[in-house]
Order: structure tokens, then sequence, then C-alpha cells
């Protein structure tokens, strides 16, 4: 006979995932687009006994959740501010329900650009713009004892970005033994798909400045920076390696933003091999005289490191 385990409840979130949402920026004639899929996950003890008893007493219904970020896109200022309007989501949460204690939100922006029409960008026509996206996720908890206080945790990103350079990238001096069959290289094509993120340093704030204390740090701006370095130093660096590419880029962002506490990068190697084509009449194709190349899907090399503020540098 099986003994029954004492077990309990260690953590729970449920909500809604994948709201899809556009929205419309018509306040001018150039028109504005946000492609957003958003996730509005909450938390606390009070839900404990939905899982535990089948209670639903405290569950806001997922569709509830849905359609709030419906409601709140519509009126909201900031739709086109990924971390302010996930915090306006997540504080609404809070507010609204006084026995949720965290809610966790995340939204990802899909990239349109502009049309070129007779030589100018289209005011109202688009196209999809790559598979990269910008993402941003915010967890705001009531403070200790619930005295109007919020902690927030935030950090934003880069996913799917895909680079490629055809020099300025060397890869020498690396472990040889029994198991190495790589050439070393002076000159090599370098591609990746950049996924960063960056963490913010961001103190607990009064529930009623929460939106304005957030309001003053330039998030759209710091994108656009984060994003500008990666693909300044990818193609400007004369790369000995992914690794030191990397660290360079992670540095430059923290170096250029007082509120970013951890910058992150995840970086595939998309190989790409010079074909061998000395079979064929001797053609050269190989070291110098490479400009056909087979790419290599799988396995990939895969680089990843977070630099961190030091302690003394902090706000």
């Amino acid at each position: 006979m099986t003994a029954t385990v004492n077990v309990y409840l260690d953590k729970q979130e449920y909500g809604k995932d994948k709201v899809r949402l556009l929205k419309v920026h018509k306040d001018t004639n150039v028109h504005r687009v946000d492609d957003l899929t958003i996730r509005c996950l909450l938390s606390g003890s009070s839900f404990t006994t939905s899982y535990t008893e089948a209670s639903n007493k405290a569950v806001v219904a997922t569709d509830s959740i849905k359609n709030t970020c419906y409601v709140l896109a519509k009126t909201s200022k900031v739709v086109d501010t990924l971390e302010l309007f996930a915090a306006e989501l997540a504080n609404h949460f809070l507010n609204t329900y006084g026995w949720v204690e965290g809610a966790h939100v995340t939204i990802i922006r899909h990239r349109w650009a502009r049309m070129i029409i007779d030589g100018k960008e289209h005011n109202h026509s688009f196209w999809r713009d790559g598979d990269e996206t910008r993402q941003t996720e915010i967890f705001i908890k009531r403070g200790p004892n619930c005295k109007g206080r919020r902690t927030i945790d935030l950090k934003s990103s880069i996913a799917g970005l895909l680079v490629l350079k055809t020099t300025g990238s060397s890869f020498e001096d690396f472990v040889r033994d029994e198991y190495t069959t790589l050439p070393e290289t002076k000159d090599r094509i370098l591609s990746t798909c950049v996924d960063s993120t960056w963490e913010f340093n961001i103190p607990a704030v009064d529930t009623a400045n929460l939106l304005s204390t957030l309001g003053q740090i330039p998030f759209n701006n710091i994108y656009d920076s984060v994003r500008d370095v990666t693909c300044d130093i990818f193609a400007k660096d004369e790369s000995a390696s992914v690794q030191a590419t990397l660290y360079k880029m992670a540095a430059k962002s923290i170096n250029n933003w007082k509120w970013l506490e951890r910058v992150s990068y995840a970086l595939p190697n998309r190989h790409f091999f010079a074909v061998d084509l000395r079979y064929f009449r001797g053609t050269k194709n190989l070291q110098e005289h490479a400009d056909v190349y087979q790419p290599l899907a799988d396995p990939s090399g895969l680089i990843t490191a977070t630099v961190a503020r030091s302690l003394g540098a902090r706000l």
C-alpha cells in the first residue's frame, strides 16, 4: 500500500495568454500601428482554494482579463510604449481586485514598416518587417503588508533580430585535441539571430506614483539605443569571437543608460561553410577564394552571457 504524502501548493499563476490586439493610432494623417500579443497572469494566496478546494470565489475569469486588455488599449495613451502599457495593465488588476497580490504581464510587439510608394513612406500602408519582435515583461507585486507600495521587476528585450556580415570575423587559437576537426580561420561569415534582454533597476514605489515614476524612463529611446548598439558593434567590430563581440554590446548599453541593471544576449551561430568545389575541374572555393557557401542550421553554436552593473555604479 502506498503511503499518502503531504503536499502543498508551492506557487501559482493563471490568466490569459496570446491576446492578439492591433491598435491603430489615427491622431494625425500619418497612421501608426501597434501589433501586440499579450499575456496577463495573476497570483496570490486567495487563489489557493481554486486549486485545492475547487472554489472559484476569488477567480477573475480569463475572459474578463482578455477584455481588460482591449478596453485599456482603447483608453490608454501609452500603448506605443510597451513597458508603460504593461505597467498600466498590471496596476489595473492590482487596483481593481484587492486580493490579487501579483500581476505578471508580458507584451510582444510585432514589426510593421511603412511601404515606400512613389519614393516616400506611405501614410497608412505597411509591410511585415521580418520575424523580429520587441518584448517587455513586468511583474508588479503589492509591497509588504500592502501599505500602498508596489515592487516592480521589469525587463525588455529584442528577439529574433537576424544579422549577417560577410567579413570582419575570425576564430583562431582555440583548443585543439583529438576531437577537433574545425580549421582556424582569419576571415569568415558571421551570422546570428540576436536575442537580447535588459533588466531595469526600479525601486519600490507608491501606488499613486507608479505610472508617473515609470513615465520618467525613456523606454522607447532605450530600446532604439540597444538595437542600434547591437547592430553598430556587430557591423564594425573586428570580431575575434562571438563572445568578445557580445561583451562589447552589453557593456556599451549599460554605460549608455543609468536605468539598466543587466544586459543579456543569446547569440546562436548561424553557420555558413564554404563549399569544397575542387572536385569540379579544380574550382577554388576555399579560404580566400570562397564566395559560395552552404548554410547549416543545425547543430549550431550558442553563446550566452549577462553583463551586470557593478554595485558601486548603481543608481
